[in-house]
């Protein structure tokens, strides 16, 4: 009996809106990387790119636990000697807030062509509001552990 694999042809994507108002940063990006690679499907396979796309609003509310805001950083480097910059979580929150959860569900991804084509269907947003209304996306409902009161 020979394995079954989703072909190119019949994969078929959904889109899903996740809110990420008071949601924990880790948790909620682990779940979007479940979704991006399609392992909540039954016909993922791991050469291909089954994954649906995910739509993520609110992402300056998201929440990092304990003092993540002033103990976390991010690293680039530009490639010259000496060139390393580091930031902290708090400043690209008040800069770029959707970088946070972008870095964080990207960093859960294949460092592969196949990862890069998956993180090309995440699309996040600061506000409530996204141009994707066009695609119906539904509403993916996270674990309630996930939010923080």
């Amino acid at each position: 009996m020979s394995t079954t694999f989703a072909k190119k042809q019949e994969i078929e994507r959904t889109w899903y809106v996740v809110d990420a108002e008071g949601a924990v940063l880790g948790r909620l990006a682990s779940r979007i990387a479940t979704i991006l690679t399609g392992k909540h499907k039954p016909s993922y396979t791991p050469f291909l790119d089954t994954g649906d796309h995910v739509v993520v609003i609110n992402a300056e509310k998201v929440v990092l636990t304990g003092k993540k805001d002033k103990d976390k950083f991010y690293y680039r480097h530009s490639g010259y000697p000496g060139g390393l910059r580091q930031t902290r979580a708090e400043r690209v929150r008040e800069d770029h807030p959707e970088r946070l959860v972008e870095q964080a569900v990207k960093g859960m991804l294949p460092k592969t062509k196949l990862g890069r084509a998956m993180y090309r269907k995440l699309k996040v947003y600061t506000g409530p509001d996204h141009p994707h209304q066009a695609q119906k996306p539904q509403s993916l409902e996270t674990k309630e552990t996930t939010k923080v009161s």
